[in-house]
Protein backbone atom coordinates (compact mmCIF):
# COMPACT_ATOMS: atom_id res chain seq x y z
CA UNK A 1 0.00 0.00 0.00
CA UNK A 2 1.37 3.42 -0.65
CA UNK A 3 1.40 6.06 1.78
CA UNK A 4 -0.97 8.06 -0.07
CA UNK A 5 -3.40 5.52 -0.11
CA UNK A 6 -2.97 5.02 3.31
CA UNK A 7 -3.71 8.60 4.12
CA UNK A 8 -6.78 8.72 2.20
CA UNK A 9 -8.09 5.53 3.78
CA UNK A 10 -7.36 7.34 7.71
CA UNK A 11 -9.21 10.38 6.06
CA UNK A 12 -12.36 9.03 4.68
CA UNK A 13 -12.77 6.97 8.14
CA UNK A 14 -12.12 9.85 10.07
CA UNK A 15 -12.56 12.99 8.77
CA UNK A 16 -9.77 15.78 7.90
CA UNK A 17 -9.57 17.38 10.57
CA UNK A 18 -9.17 14.12 13.31
CA UNK A 19 -6.91 12.21 10.56
CA UNK A 20 -3.51 13.14 11.77
CA UNK A 21 -4.62 12.81 15.34
CA UNK A 22 -5.77 9.37 14.78
CA UNK A 23 -1.92 8.72 12.99
CA UNK A 24 -0.25 10.21 15.44
CA UNK A 25 -1.57 9.74 18.54
CA UNK A 26 -3.50 6.64 18.94
CA UNK A 27 -1.49 3.67 20.45
CA UNK A 28 -2.20 -0.01 18.20
CA UNK A 29 -2.77 -2.66 20.60
CA UNK A 30 -0.42 -5.36 19.79
CA UNK A 31 2.33 -3.13 18.76
CA UNK A 32 3.08 -0.48 21.35
CA UNK A 33 3.48 2.10 18.65
CA UNK A 34 1.11 4.70 16.44
CA UNK A 35 0.46 3.93 13.00
CA UNK A 36 3.35 6.76 12.59
CA UNK A 37 5.85 5.10 14.27
CA UNK A 38 5.22 1.99 12.76
CA UNK A 39 5.27 3.60 9.31
CA UNK A 40 8.34 5.35 10.04
CA UNK A 41 10.08 2.06 11.10
CA UNK A 42 9.51 0.63 8.16
CA UNK A 43 6.54 -1.42 8.44
CA UNK A 44 4.19 -1.51 5.47
CA UNK A 45 1.06 1.22 5.84
CA UNK A 46 -1.44 -1.44 5.10
CA UNK A 47 -0.04 -3.29 8.46
CA UNK A 48 -0.75 0.35 10.62
CA UNK A 49 -4.25 0.94 8.62
CA UNK A 50 -5.07 -2.94 9.84
CA UNK A 51 -4.22 -1.95 13.01
CA UNK A 52 -6.31 1.05 12.99
CA UNK A 53 -9.13 -0.97 11.59
CA UNK A 54 -9.23 -3.41 14.65
CA UNK A 55 -8.26 -0.76 17.51
CA UNK A 56 -11.70 1.43 16.24
CA UNK A 57 -13.87 -1.92 15.46
CA UNK A 58 -13.93 -0.40 11.37
CA UNK A 59 -16.31 -2.51 9.76
CA UNK A 60 -15.00 -4.83 6.72
CA UNK A 61 -17.39 -2.97 4.16
CA UNK A 62 -15.48 0.62 5.22
CA UNK A 63 -12.25 -0.59 5.38
CA UNK A 64 -11.57 -0.23 1.45
CA UNK A 65 -12.23 3.40 1.99
CA UNK A 66 -14.96 5.81 -0.22
CA UNK A 67 -15.54 4.24 -3.78
CA UNK A 68 -14.56 7.37 -6.31
CA UNK A 69 -15.77 6.27 -9.82
CA UNK A 70 -13.40 7.01 -12.54
CA UNK A 71 -10.17 5.91 -10.45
Amino acid sequence: MRLTEFHQLVVDEFGPANASWVIDSQVLPGYSQTASEMIESGIDPREAWAGLCRAYDIPEERQLGVDRPGF
